[in-house]
């Protein structure tokens, strides 16, 4: 029976024993766990510096940004110095020769370019002179069966061959539709219109010309284009020409642009 108590005090001397060893062992666990932490933050502390020192090469990151962005602010003042004085140097350049075109030189220029303006076409121009008008065959005509109907319209060539003959006979100027034709005034026909200036136009094609009517009379009369045109006047083809003198007719000035598109010179045989 005396045995009981003596089991019993040694039973809880054990447990005392236990949670000291317990508890110094979690200290000794949570000292090494803290070591190693600040071991691998130091670690990365000083990665970071070094790499920084690399990038740097020895010199101040936050210093070179903003030299950096001064070095090119000076330059773009520099430059726009620079644009400043050349602008200047243009504009004196500009006033010099303004100068040295006034006066007699430019009188003279304008002189020699008023002149031109009448035979290129440019002013209005009046006097006596050919009316010539030209239509498609009458639409309820009847033509032959098998007649090609390319035979009932006026073409192009048609409209050519005639403001040719009046240029060979010495006309002045020459309108067709109301629109004056010049040196490169084209032609063309699309489909049953012709366009000319880049505005398609419907038969009736009147043709104006300004000049000594019986030079220009001979010169249509002679023309081998006009001729062949002429012999469809009759049936079955009916195609339309009329010829009168004027003595009371105004060409319009050219007013389109100017600008050629292309040329190519004509190969000689």
């Amino acid at each position: 029976m005396e045995s009981q108590p003596h089991r019993a005090a040694d039973h809880r001397g054990g447990s005392t024993s236990l949670r000291s060893w317990a508890s110094r062992s979690w200290r000794d666990r949570g000292s090494v766990g803290w070591r190693v932490n600040t071991l691998v933050a130091a670690g990365c502390a000083g990665l970071l510096a070094t790499t920084s020192m690399i990038n740097a090469r020895g010199t101040d990151l936050r210093s070179g940004r903003q030299t950096d962005l001064i070095g090119l602010v000076s330059q773009q003042r520099d430059r726009v110095e620079q644009m400043r004085t050349s602008l200047s140097q243009l504009q004196s350049d500009v006033e010099t020769l303004g100068a040295r075109v006034g006066g007699a030189k430019l009188e003279a220029i304008d002189k020699a370019l008023r002149q031109i303006e009448g035979p290129a076409g440019l002013t209005p121009l009046s006097g006596h002179g050919l009316i010539v008008t030209l239509e498609d065959a009458p639409r309820d005509s009847e033509p032959p069966e098998g007649t090609d109907p390319n035979l009932l319209i006026v073409h192009q060539q048609d409209i050519q061959a005639v403001v040719n003959a009046l240029w060979t006979g010495g006309a002045e100027g020459i309108s067709l539709q109301r629109q004056r034709i010049i040196s490169t005034t084209g032609i063309k026909c699309v489909g049953n219109t012709v366009v000319l200036q880049g505005v398609p136009y419907a038969p009736p094609y009147r043709i104006v010309a300004v000049g000594d009517p019986e030079n220009m009379y001979d010169a249509l009369s002679a023309s081998p284009g006009v001729q062949s045109y002429r012999q469809y006047e009759a049936d079955p083809y009916n195609l339309g020409w009329s010829l009168r003198r004027s003595t009371e007719i105004t060409l319009p000035a050219y007013d389109s642009s100017l600008d050629l598109s292309y040329a190519q010179p004509e190969e000689l045989p």
